[in-house]
């Protein structure tokens, strides 16, 4: 119990002084969002506050002794993240790391056991799942809180199913040493935001959440039930990629086509009511899944019926704003 007090009180202490670190120095090392035309704030903020957060999985990786290929992968890529928040990195070098980090996992976890042998024959699917999901959660950083909320509340529905499925401890540890971290960087970026995640801190959730998606799955129904914790980010972007593929973007390029983007920078609504309202729907999605998780039919259901609503209230939205536009 003490050991568990201990872990609960240092990760929240990393989160706070990685923000606190940032917030008094990030600027003057060069980690700076400078605001332009695609920004949803207008104020320079120093970026790179998920260093807490590394740092607190870094050093419970190294006191349990992790598996190696879980905990290398997870800092070598949020490191070269870091290194993003100030350098300039291109996508494609960026997406050739993520790729080979995620590879050295599957093939760790593959090779050691650890996971269902029905999942051996889809190495190249699921890392296109890991990259895919680490990049998610970095372009849904985009407002104040959205990735800290997001980030306390899938972890913590993920080390809950682990805990009832009957996970590893000390993977069920490695969410609550996300969750606690990411509480005490919270209060630095929301309501207000006085330092950002940065990519150190988005790419690494992102990267972790899929690494914990993997070895709590057993079955295609758990795959299916750990994914939708984080529901409402999958959608949004997955949404918002077909858009700007209809419009024929450059997807490597900025934008302001989120759902959340636009209530944020259209609509003026307040950055604090879009990350409320977004954790609320990842809250009604993941009790619901639960409440259901042994029955697939019922799951993709749910899930159907979600992705229907989305659709339907980001349709009538956009169309809204569209209307505004012309009439401006």
């Amino acid at each position: 119990m003490i050991r568990i007090y201990l872990l609960i009180f240092f990760s929240i202490f990393s989160g706070i002084i990685g923000a606190i670190f940032i917030y008094k120095y990030g600027i003057k090392l060069g980690f700076a969002d400078i605001p332009n035309e695609r920004s949803s704030h207008s104020d320079i903020v120093p970026k790179g506050g998920g260093i807490g957060i590394l740092t607190a999985f870094a050093v419970y990786a190294f006191y349990a002794r992790m598996d190696f290929f879980f905990w290398i992968p997870a800092i070598v890529l949020s490191i070269v993240s870091f290194a993003g928040d100030r350098h300039q990195i291109s996508p494609g070098l960026r997406l050739y790391i993520q790729f080979i980090c995620s590879f050295i996992f599957l093939i760790g976890l593959f090779f050691y056991g650890k996971t269902s042998p029905f999942l051996y024959i889809l190495i190249f699917p699921l890392s296109v799942f890991m990259v895919g999901t680490s990049n998610f959660y970095n372009f849904m950083d985009g407002i104040n809180g959205i990735s800290g909320l997001t980030a306390i509340i899938g972890f913590a529905f993920a080390a809950y199913y682990g805990v009832l499925e009957g996970g590893e401890e000390k993977y069920i540890l490695v969410c609550c040493v996300i969750i606690f971290s990411s509480l005490g960087f919270l209060p630095f970026n929301f309501p207000r935001a006085w330092v950002f995640m940065g990519d150190v801190g988005s790419i690494f959730l992102g990267f972790v959440f899929s690494c914990m998606v993997i070895i709590f799955t057993h079955s295609i129904t758990g795959f299916i039930v750990l994914c939708s914790f984080l529901l409402p980010f999958y959608i949004d972007e997955l949404s918002t990629l077909f858009i700007r593929i209809k419009d024929k973007d450059t997807l490597s390029m900025p934008h302001r086509k989120h759902l959340y983007q636009l209530l944020v920078n259209e609509l003026k609504i307040s950055h604090w009511k879009i990350s409320l309202t977004f954790a609320l729907m990842q809250i009604i999605v993941g009790i619901s899944v639960l409440l259901w998780r042994n029955n697939i039919y019922f799951v993709i259901a749910l899930i159907i019926c979600y992705l229907v609503l989305f659709c339907i209230c980001s349709y009538i939205i956009r169309k809204k704003i569209s209307s505004l536009l012309v009439r401006g």
